[in-house]
């Protein structure tokens, strides 16, 4: 957080190239991850499956305009979202989050693919989610994460 927060603003609204997302695009995008997951992640201890919908990421961005964006309540937004994600995730309890599931789409939601042949676990999606979220954070700060 203290990183984001010394962020001039000049800088949040750069683009390094007009296909690539700006820093207030990509804190935008991870606050859509982190919706999007956090359904997921609860739902599936009601679940044997782990199939869910999906969302189209660059119109969501795009729709939600999040390059003029202010700043400030999109880091605040998305470290909220972030903290509860962790609450969700260390009240899961270990038997639900280490279960194999299948069948699963993680062949088409996940950040680091599995087969779908392949059964997966609960705890293997929600590590993809870190992942994700770490590679993005590095798009803004690269090496860091």
């Amino acid at each position: 957080m203290p990183m984001l927060e010394a962020m001039p603003n000049e800088q949040t609204g750069h683009k390094p190239a007009p296909e690539q997302w700006s820093p207030g695009e990509i804190i935008g995008h991870l606050i859509d991850s982190a919706s999007n997951n956090h359904q997921r992640f609860v739902r599936a201890q009601f679940q044997d499956n782990l199939v869910f919908s999906g969302y189209d990421q660059n119109a969501w961005v795009v729709q939600q305009n999040y390059q003029t964006a202010d700043w400030s309540a999109l880091i605040t937004l998305w470290h909220s979202f972030n903290t509860h994600l962790v609450h969700v995730i260390q009240n899961i309890p270990v038997q639900e989050a280490t279960r194999k599931r299948h069948p699963h789409n993680l062949h088409e939601l996940a950040w680091n693919t599995v087969p779908a042949k392949e059964p997966v676990t609960l705890a293997y999606f929600m590590d993809d989610y870190i992942g994700h979220l770490k590679h993005h954070l590095n798009q803004i700060f690269p090496t860091t994460f």
